[in-house]
């Protein structure tokens, strides 16, 4: 490696390293070292292969002042041809010994990745959704990419780093010292001009990076908000096409700017550098060859004393810069187990058993219930906020109690925020109770397994989520093992199959982001065909038509139809077309259930759902003798 390699390789890792001091922490060390335990036979071995490089490259510089003493005294042919040989067999070595290395360097690294996001991308989905719902995204991606990668690096790149350099840096300062003390100590006493700027600027190019990345971050942020449907629309519908370049375009100018500036730093730092290392070879040639001439030195000894200058600098510069990597990497690794720490807050019980076959029927027991407060589900670097709100474990729910029966429709309806969504967000076990119960087949849901519990209850939501995949693809994400009868069975009842048969593509058409390329019944009617792929027991519809118009209401409450034949069903809806047909009507507010009946029996009862039948309802009402899905 050059001078001028070394130089910027310093550079670079001094910049981006972590900024401030920090301590050795043993017990993350333990951690990481338990989480590398099962590569420990490939570390063994690469570790082993970088003593063998090192030696190699200390050998080399030796056998060519060897090559330069037999010419010079003469010693013939042979013997420079017998130490050229000895020379080309340790060059054909070290490269077998370097392709071995980066090998299991390679094995080591890629198996980390695979394992630590693997455990991430498992860890995260076992998370609750108050975690999805507060935490920024392209953190929680940055995680499973870049940290994972930095972590890695401690065992791919640092770890035969720190071992090869220490044994070259030694064997060469032994050979150097046996062949001159003088010419050794001189060469040294130039070091600390070549590390001390090195760290310095490394510091103030990490400064300088550290602002970039803010930069490139605030622009990815914004692009991939605005860059999505939903954005782009916003954009447009405020006709802020103009401001919003102009805010991008001031970012982008500071991180070109910036650009300029490390440059040339870094250009700057480098060519001194250089020039530094070429004064330290001059300065062996002169004062070795000086004491070559006076006899004191041979002249094969002046070119090792030259050839291992470049393999003196080159671990001390590296090991000088080994505890800005090892941060670096431990760093990476804390972000890591930042995530894996995350206590979930559903798990199944140890002795968790499946639901019993049979009718189900859904049971709220004095149920009681508030959201978890941020620290008990995110962190302040996965919300992108230097301190999490403190706020939250305030009861929204206050000893709900009710039922529904196998087969029975219940209709949830209340005011906005009354607590509605939430009573359905815990039958699935989305969130746990704090007191009371909820119990499916008369069994509470947290004495049954996680994927039973899911296994048995099928969920529409008001925005139809889908993913940017295939209609076949969003359909067997209910069943995968589903065959083709079945998919087009499923789109008939939910009154979609002759659109999907019209489009060109038919089953292998990409809905697009979260389903925008289908309009809003057909996106609502393709969540219902997946809900009837999972043949649940329990359906529960959360506001399943609330954002649709009359046509499209129409088309997706006959699917609906279907669905809720024959299931336990707990229907969150404003549309008196919806509720009125329900086996039971319970009005929910300020998180209590206020009053219980049918449609007919609470209209009569004057209270709080005749209220809401006169305000919310009363566009919705229709003629005598007309029904609703």
């Amino acid at each position: 490696m050059s001078m001028e390699s070394i130089a910027w390789n310093q550079v670079y890792r001094s910049a981006h390293g972590p900024s401030g001091k920090r301590s050795f922490d043993v017990a993350l060390a333990r951690r990481i070292l338990a989480f590398a335990r099962p590569h420990r036979a490939k570390l063994i071995g690469f570790v082993v292969l970088s003593v063998v490089g090192a030696a190699l490259a200390v050998a080399t510089p030796v056998l060519a002042g060897g090559v330069v003493n037999a010419i010079v005294d003469g010693e013939g042919r042979p013997v420079v041809v017998r130490l050229a040989l000895i020379i080309a067999a340790l060059a054909v070595a070290d490269a077998a010994a370097g392709l071995a290395g980066r090998w299991l360097s390679s094995r080591i690294g890629e198996g980390l990745i695979l394992d630590l996001r693997t455990a991430v991308f498992d860890h995260v989905q076992t998370m609750p959704v108050a975690f999805f719902s507060r935490t920024h995204t392209g953190a929680l991606v940055s995680r499973l990419n870049n940290d994972v990668i930095g972590a890695q690096r401690a065992f791919s790149s640092t770890l035969s780093g720190v071992v090869g350099n220490f044994v070259t840096l030694a064997l060469t300062l032994v050979v150097m010292i046996g062949i001159s003390w003088q010419v050794t100590l001189l060469a040294l006493v130039l070091l600390p001009v070549f590390v001390v700027p090195a760290r310095r600027m490394g510091r103030r190019l990490a400064d300088i990076q550290r602002e970039a990345a803010d930069h490139n971050a605030a622009m990815s942020t914004q692009m991939s908000e605005r860059f999505s449907a939903p954005g782009a629309t916003l954009v447009k519908l405020f006709g802020r096409p103009e401001a919003e370049s102009a805010e991008f375009a001031s970012r982008a100018r500071r991180v070109a700017q910036i650009g300029v500036r490390t440059a040339m730093v870094q250009t700057t730092f480098v060519t001194a550098l250089t020039l530094v290392s070429a004064l330290a070879i001059a300065v062996v040639y002169g004062v070795g060859g000086s004491l070559a001439i006076s006899g004191t030195l041979d002249a094969g000894e002046v070119v090792t004393l030259a050839l291992l200058l470049t393999r003196l600098y080159a671990p001390l510069t590296a090991l000088a810069s080994a505890r800005v990597e090892v941060m670096a990497a431990l760093v990476s690794f804390e972000r890591v187990f930042e995530v894996l720490d995350l206590a979930p807050l559903i798990t199944d019980a140890p002795d968790a058993r499946e639901l019993p076959e049979g009718p189900v029927a859904v049971e709220f027991d004095d149920v009681h219930f508030a959201y978890p407060a941020a620290d008990k589900v995110s962190l302040a670097s996965l919300e992108a906020v230097a301190r999490l709100d403190t706020r939250g474990g305030e009861e929204v729910l206050h000893g709900v109690t009710l039922r529904a029966e196998p087969g029975q429709v219940v209709a949830l309806v209340g005011s906005s925020g009354a607590g509605k969504s939430t009573l359905a967000s815990l039958v699935p076990r989305l969130y746990d109770v704090d007191a009371g119960a909820v119990r499916l087949a008369g069994v509470d849901v947290r004495e049954l397994s996680t994927r039973s519990v899911r296994d048995a209850i099928g969920m529409v939501t008001q925005d139809g989520h889908l993913f940017h995949d295939t209609i076949r693809g969003n359909l067997m994400l209910a069943r995968p093992e589903a065959g083709e009868e079945e998919l087009w069975d499923a789109l008939r009842r939910a009154r979609l199959a002759d659109l999907v048969r019209s489009l060109p593509d038919g089953l292998e058409t990409v809905v697009g982001e979260r389903g925008y390329r289908l309009s809003g019944g057909e996106r609502q009617r393709l969540t219902i065909a997946r809900l009837l792929m999972k043949e649940p027991q329990v359906v529960i519809l959360d506001e399943a038509t609330a954002s649709l118009d009359s046509t499209s209401e129409a088309a997706v409450q006959a699917a609906l139809a279907e669905v809720l034949t024959g299931r336990t069903a707990l229907v969150i809806a404003h549309r008196l077309s919806t509720i009125r047909a329900a086996d039971l009507i319970a009005v929910v507010e300020d998180g209590r259930i206020v009053e219980r009946g049918t449609h007919t029996e609470l209209l009569a009862a004057g209270g709080r759902y005749e209220e809401l039948y006169r305000t919310q309802f009363a566009e919705d009402v229709v003629p005598a003798g007309e029904t609703g899905a």
